[in-house]
């Protein structure tokens, strides 16, 4: 038996195939039975959403669609999965989520518990630690680590391998009142009803947009700008290490540490992993002439070439952990880092203001780019997939019009609160920064009240989406869920279609009999 495809599945056809000769139409003497079945005539209805960028928030977005059952295709730049990127810190305000979407278990499997984080000088003096072993009991779930790969590992093994195409670099579309049509590289084009984003800072479908919007006069020129950013960040992941020779690999929490650098312009970190990994990173912060210097750098993808100058001088840098006292260095964990582990990256940060137009829209660093040293940026791009699909799943045969009313709705729940975890992330960089500011910051920190710092972090993590149409994690704990309009808007729609549908049901088991 051959499945049927839908043609927006496939590339463009050529000239030559697609004047090819309609067959006619023959009306039936008779009023034939309905062609399709009530559950085909809902699929055909539904929109058909292309995503540009197979990171994180776009795989996110993909499996929230699969589970929505929304037709859905990625279109992935890349030729092959790069291992890149570092650790990450997750979980607590996520496991509603991940329990909706079945990856918890798994999830949990992969993570280290981590719930406090040490804050050192360059001489490995200890300045003072930031707590959070309060966390379950106030959220319900705890928080995790684990490197960037194994969450993309995990996402991507969820989704159906032939709805990610790899080496589909998108470099334009066009869009009409009924379609989308997207160009990539290798001249291949795939047609849907709505192209979402989440390609990045240097997001193309963001590029292609705001050139769109500028023809009619409408980006602001807050937008018009070229990404601003103050520092770099090397990054890697170590390969599997003996517990033996780095004891802090035996504990049971995560250990993480953050080094201040005094005599050079970068900060530091590391973080033990639960396959017995050690994910580093290095922060070196720009003044005129090296921001000048690393510029070139901006547009490239993330890799080892561009890595290996700081790297270098990244080597001599102090890390805690050593066997019997021993002082290591940055240089112990690098030498054990295998080089398409390592990459370097910009630390761009902003926030745009115009996240939609006509059938686009975007989602995660393409419209909202944030210092990691906050640990919300994914988080945040996961919170943005969870919003647009909840809105994505209550089309059907939607216009131009209706399509850009749920983008405002998504737009109108995520931007305010895109905007503060702006500020925290950059209220965190700042603590590991190497200003003035930065340092009053540090002695904040240090001296804040418990009281307070578990405010701030009750409000972090009170953010914990769920998606309407799957079946609702029950979310008790003592500090409740942030409102979120998303879920309760459409939960609207899908308990009147479950109601429709268990209706038409009915009607029909009453007309068989």
């Amino acid at each position: 038996m051959t499945l049927f495809k839908p043609s927006w599945l496939h590339e463009t056809p050529s000239d030559e195939e697609s004047s090819a000769p309609v067959p006619p139409i023959h009306k039936p003497s008779a009023k034939p039975d309905l062609p399709f079945t009530p559950d085909e005539i809902e699929a055909l209805s539904k929109p058909k959403v292309l995503i540009s960028g197979g990171g994180i928030s776009g795989l996110t977005l993909a499996l929230l669609l699969y589970k929505a059952n929304l037709p859905f295709l990625v279109l992935e730049r890349a030729k092959e999965i790069k291992p890149l990127g570092s650790v990450m810190s997750l979980g607590a305000s996520l496991g509603p989520l991940f329990k909706q979407l079945g990856i918890y278990d798994e999830f949990v499997r992969r993570g280290k518990h981590f719930n406090q984080a040490h804050m050192y000088k360059e001489d490995l003096k200890h300045v003072h630690t930031m707590e959070g072993s309060f966390v379950k009991e106030a959220v319900g779930h705890d928080e995790y680590v684990l490197s960037r790969p194994e969450l993309y590992d995990l996402l991507f093994n969820s989704i159906p391998r032939e709805r990610i195409l790899l080496g589909k670099r998108v470099l334009s579309f066009s869009q009409t009142s009924a379609r989308i049509v997207v160009q990539c590289s290798d001249n291949s084009k795939y047609h849907g009803d709505i192209l979402v984003g989440a390609d990045g800072a240097y997001s193309a479908v963001r590029q292609q947009l705001y050139k769109y919007l500028k023809v009619d006069k409408a980006l602001p020129a807050a937008d018009n700008v070229t990404l601003p950013f103050g520092c770099v960040c090397l990054v890697g992941q170590t390969e599997v290490l003996d517990p033996e020779v780095f004891p802090d690999l035996k504990e049971n929490l995560a250990q993480v540490n953050n080094i201040m650098g005094v005599s050079t312009m970068c900060t530091w970190v590391t973080c033990t992993t639960k396959q017995n990994t050690v994910c580093w990173l290095v922060i070196q912060y720009l003044n005129k002439d090296t921001s000048k210097m690393n510029d070139s750098f901006r547009c490239s993808e993330w890799g080892p070439e561009a890595a290996e100058a700081l790297a270098r001088e990244a080597r001599p840098f102090k890390v805690p952990g050593g066997k019997d006292g021993k002082t290591l260095t940055l240089g112990d964990y690098i030498d054990r880092t295998p080089k398409h582990l390592m990459s370097k990256v910009m630390l761009e940060e902003i926030v745009f203001k115009t996240w939609f137009g006509g059938r686009t829209v975007l989602m995660g660093d393409a419209c909202h780019k944030m210092n990691p040293s906050g640990g919300g940026g994914a988080v945040r791009a996961i919170d943005d997939a969870v919003t647009l699909a909840n809105w994505l799943s209550t089309l059907r045969m939607a216009s131009e019009e209706d399509i850009e009313n749920v983008f405002k709705e998504y737009r109108a729940e995520r931007y305010p609160i895109a905007k503060e975890a702006f500020v925290e992330s950059q209220m965190f960089s700042r603590n590991l920064g190497k200003n003035l500011l930065s340092v009053i910051i540090r002695g904040m920190m240090k001296r804040l009240p418990a009281w307070l710092w578990k405010r701030i972090v009750f409000k972090r993590y009170s953010i914990r989406n769920q998606a309407s149409f799957l079946p609702l994690v029950k979310d008790n704990a003592p500090v409740r869920p942030a409102h979120q309009p998303s879920l309760h808007k459409t939960l609207t729609f899908h308990k009147k279609m479950a109601k429709d549908a268990s209706a038409g049901s009915t009607e029909s088991n009453a007309a068989t009999v």
